[in-house]
């Protein structure tokens, strides 16, 4: 073999291995943009419940920029961009991406924003508010879980994430007020401290209910006269918030 042919050999690899990574990010950026379109679909079937039936374009270019994949176990990573949560470990699951959706949409979020997530889970959710939000504070419970999402987020660039393992119920009172406060976890009630650490004129968004009962996504206003309002939304399934409560 000459060392011509040898050299076209290796520039046909090459570029066969370029090839198959371009052909492998392309389909999952296809992948996110299905599941765009499907979560659109959800929300226009639900707009009675939410009060609205299309999300804002940047939280839409969020979930298309957002790699999901990159937040699941291996051995899920085929069910990645499915509009159904999947399994972490440790009993605790990803969100359904369609719930991730909504639930950013309805914060109102703007580049500007400080937002506290209680319930980082695989960071998948922490990843979707930085990209529509200006700094995002998450907590996370379960020791394993809070470093494995500090580590996938510190490899993936989210930088404007800061994250911590501890009991969500108490918020991140050092780094408070916050303009918006996320729960991704069912509490029995609206937990005190969160409601304290909000602004005037911010937004709490949280499932309320027990793990055998009918749990509900809930609204929270707080106003610039610190009054609280609350709207019921749709019904949901979370695991539940825990803690030493």
């Amino acid at each position: 073999m000459n060392k011509q042919f040898r050299l076209l050999i290796f520039a046909f690899l090459l570029f066969g291995v370029v090839d198959y990574a371009m052909a492998g990010e392309t389909a999952y950026e296809r992948q996110r943009n299905s599941l765009v379109d499907a979560i659109q679909a959800d929300v226009r079937s639900t707009s009675y419940f939410l009060g609205k039936d299309a999300l804002d374009e940047k939280v839409l270019q969020a979930l298309r920029k957002v790699p999901r994949h990159e937040f699941v176990q291996e051995a899920q990573r085929l069910n990645a961009y499915l509009n159904r949560p999947l399994p972490i470990g440790y009993g605790q699951t990803i969100s359904q991406p369609y719930i991730v959706a909504i639930m950013t949409d309805l914060l109102d979020l703007d580049e500007n924003s400080r937002v506290l997530e209680i319930g980082t889970g695989s960071a998948y959710q922490a990843a979707v508010l930085a990209e529509v939000a200006g700094s995002v504070y998450t907590i996370e419970i379960i020791d394993a879980l809070a470093e494995r999402a500090a580590g996938d987020l510190k490899r993936l660039g989210y930088d404007k994430v800061h994250s911590r393992a501890g009991d969500g119920y108490y918020g991140w009172e050092e780094a408070a007020p916050f303009d918006a406060i996320m729960v991704t976890a069912a509490a029995s009630h609206i937990p005190p401290p969160l409601i304290k650490q909000l602004k005037p004129g911010g937004r709490m968004i949280i499932p309320v209910g027990g793990r055998f009962t009918v749990q509900h996504l809930v609204l929270v206003n707080k106003d610039q006269q610190n009054r609280i309002t609350s709207r019921q939304l749709l019904p949901v399934r979370f695991v539940p918030l825990t803690g030493d409560r």
